[in-house]
């Protein structure tokens, strides 16, 4: 049986913690025994997060820059994608542009997949996603761009390292990357918009997790520098966040 919650407030982190040191917290995203219909509402409820902090739009300019630069057929891979908001709301994106951009996702969770395909299918995006462990296997070659959104923070440092180290060995013109910036300010927005915008008790849970699991900008850059992408760029965005760029030279 998956993991399931029996009380609404079971192992939620206080709403006042330090959070100068990076921590990693275990969430429950990350089991895969997790209920599927525990999985399946908080899918829905960070769709409703990303759609409101502007995910979509903060990867959606660097990719636009590339693709018309191009000129070309683009291909796009989003990895560990989740249930795939981002990648259907890239390629609406991409469409009300008139861009060639083919957008793929991909995730370890098939649960993920699953939901994702679902959902692409009633929206009728030309959108593929498949399943893939990142953590233990090289990305696929062959695309143009690859872009993630809320992943790197579940990443141990040695982790995160690696995976920075395959997409660049995996040679795409343009990495995009868009995280949690670990502040005390976005620790108490964490706590208090995971509560208005969804009922979900996983949400609850993990939202907070992971502002405290997540890296400063300036330990990002570091990070991506230990990788072999020197160059990059890194700045912030809205609301406590970070959108870090780096193309080949």
């Amino acid at each position: 049986m998956g993991m399931s919650a029996n009380s609404p407030r079971e192992g939620i982190l206080p709403f006042f913690m330090s959070v100068r040191e990076r921590t990693i917290e275990s969430e429950l995203m990350d089991r895969q025994d997790l209920e599927p219909g525990l999985r399946a509402g908080a899918l829905k409820g960070l769709e409703r997060i990303n759609l409101l902090s502007r995910a979509a739009g903060s990867v959606w300019g660097p990719i636009r820059a590339f693709a018309r630069k191009l000129n070309r057929p683009v291909r796009v891979l989003d990895l560990a994608c989740g249930g795939g908001d981002v990648v259907l709301a890239l390629s609406r994106r991409a469409a009300r542009n008139r861009l060639p951009v083919e957008i793929h996702g991909c995730d370890l969770s098939a649960e993920a997949v699953a939901y994702a395909t679902k959902r692409s299918g009633v929206e009728h995006h030309r959108v593929r996603f498949f399943q893939c462990d990142v953590l233990n296997n090289p990305p696929p070659e062959g695309y143009d761009v690859i872009v993630n959104t809320l992943f790197m923070h579940h990443l141990e440092h040695g982790a995160a390292l690696r995976v920075l180290s395959a997409l660049r060995n995996a040679r795409p013109g343009l990495i995009v990357i868009s995280d949690l910036r670990r502040s005390t300010a976005g620790y108490a927005l964490a706590h208090v918009a995971c509560r208005v915008l969804t009922r979900n008790y996983v949400v609850h849970y993990d939202g907070p997790r992971s502002v405290v699991s997540a890296f400063t900008p300036a330990e990002f850059s570091a990070l991506a520098t230990q990788a072999g992408m020197a160059g990059h760029r890194i700045q912030s965005s809205w609301p406590f966040r970070f959108l870090f760029t780096w193309s080949p030279a």
